[in-house]
């Protein structure tokens, strides 16, 4: 996080909406442009946003209330003056692993609020025609464009297109660009008129990221003598952090735990000893600031024994056992409960940590994340993956705003 904050500024301005944890705003960031102002209803989220991006306006009102002028004046911009606008309006009324239609107009459970969701694309369209930005970047789910969703789809491209855009739309899949998680996600590209360019995106690579060098302690099933601890998250972060917005070192405090350094150090927890030079134990939920990824209690435990790497299981839908020689299946957001059936880890009967899964979702090791371990799952699981957006915002800067 320390060397994103360093990188040169490009000189050009974005403002994001429905931002979350911030990850696409943080794909700006690695491409050099300034986030001058943000919006986040989630009071979860908004404490993670704050947490990592204390430079940026944050703003945490209903997105029905804000208004253009709101903006322009908290930034000082006149109409037209802004770069881009970007948001992730929220997508579970769209995704093909909810129920999608079912809950077309209505209010549902949404993170830690209930309330009307498959309406919010068009509150960003609203403030798109009183922003008038050079460019617009939308994201949503790969459901949007599939079957009955496409009415809404067709609904959402004309309103965008009569605010004075060219538009262009793709699917762009997030292992394709560097992210070493597959994970399709919408991306709706937009040009001003007067500018008189067209969308551009960004071109897949020819390579793709595995799961195991995402995460290079693992090795066929069990701990191979030839991995480094210097390629690994920390396990203290595991192991004995909680969040405390109080404390220094931006909100870590270590909890009840201290580092013996030199040769063969070890993290030390009430008599518990750890070598550094291996990769954290499973931890268990025993108490309010461990996070329980052990599987074993429950019954996705006994079905995760019948599955081999790189299978799927047909009893419990969602439960993954991922290859890792593979990019990780997706994320999703509602499966942080340690019995709630999920993407788990490939050579061990539990969960993913948090630690691992900011590698998986392409986020910094030292990227700050509050709350519980469901809910700090559930910012990695709607964000954005920032190398994701790192490549969008590149492709913008060099093909249509220099």
């Amino acid at each position: 996080m320390i060397e994103i904050a360093a990188l040169p500024d490009n000189g050009l301005r974005v403002v994001s909406f429905f931002s979350g944890c911030g990850g696409s705003c943080l794909g700006f960031k690695m491409a050099g442009y300034r986030v001058l102002w943000a919006s986040e209803f989630i009071p979860a989220a908004a404490d993670t946003y704050r947490a990592n991006h204390p430079n940026t306006i944050l703003d945490t009102r209903d997105i029905r209330k804000v208004q253009p002028k709101d903006i322009l004046k908290a930034t000082g911009l006149k109409v037209g003056e802004l770069d881009c606008m970007e948001g992730s309006p929220p997508c579970a009324s769209f995704s093909t692993a909810g129920k999608r239609e079912k809950h077309w107009g209505k209010a549902k459970k949404y993170s830690d609020t209930v309330q009307r969701v498959d309406d919010l694309f068009f509150e960003y369209i609203r403030l798109l025609d009183g922003l008038k930005p050079k460019v617009f970047v939308a994201e949503n789910v790969s459901g949007l464009v599939k079957g009955v969703a496409k009415g809404y789809f067709l609904e959402i491209l004309a309103k965008l297109k009569a605010c004075g855009y060219r538009v262009g739309c793709k699917v762009l899949d997030a292992q394709w660009l560097g992210v070493p998680q597959a994970r399709q996600r919408t991306i709706f590209i937009g040009v001003r008129e007067d500018l008189g360019k067209q969308p551009v995106f960004p071109k897949p690579l020819p390579y793709r990221y595995s799961l195991r060098e995402a995460l290079p302690w693992i090795v066929r099933g069990k701990y191979g003598p030839a991995w480094k601890s210097a390629d690994a998250p920390s396990p203290t972060v595991s192991a004995g952090m909680s969040y405390n917005p109080n404390t220094s070192h931006q909100g870590l405090e270590l909890v009840e735990a201290r580092i013996t350094g030199g040769t063969g150090a070890a993290f030390e927890e009430k008599g518990r000893e750890y070598d550094l030079d291996q990769p954290c134990p499973t931890i268990l939920g025993t108490k309010p600031n461990q996070f329980e990824v052990d599987m074993t209690r429950f019954a996705i435990g006994k079905e995760w024994d019948k599955l081999k790497p790189g299978e799927a299981s047909d009893k419990y839908f969602n439960l993954v056992r991922p290859h890792p020689d593979e990019p990780c299946p997706t994320i999703c957001a509602s499966h942080g409960h340690p019995g709630v059936a999920s993407v788990t880890h490939p050579t061990e009967k539990r969960k993913l940590t948090i630690a691992e899964l900011k590698r998986i979702c392409a986020f910094p090791d030292d990227f700050i994340l509050t709350g519980s371990y469901s809910q700090q799952w559930e910012r990695l699981g709607r964000a954005v993956p920032p190398i994701l957006m790192l490549h969008v915002a590149r492709t913008i800067h060099d093909e249509i705003l220099l």
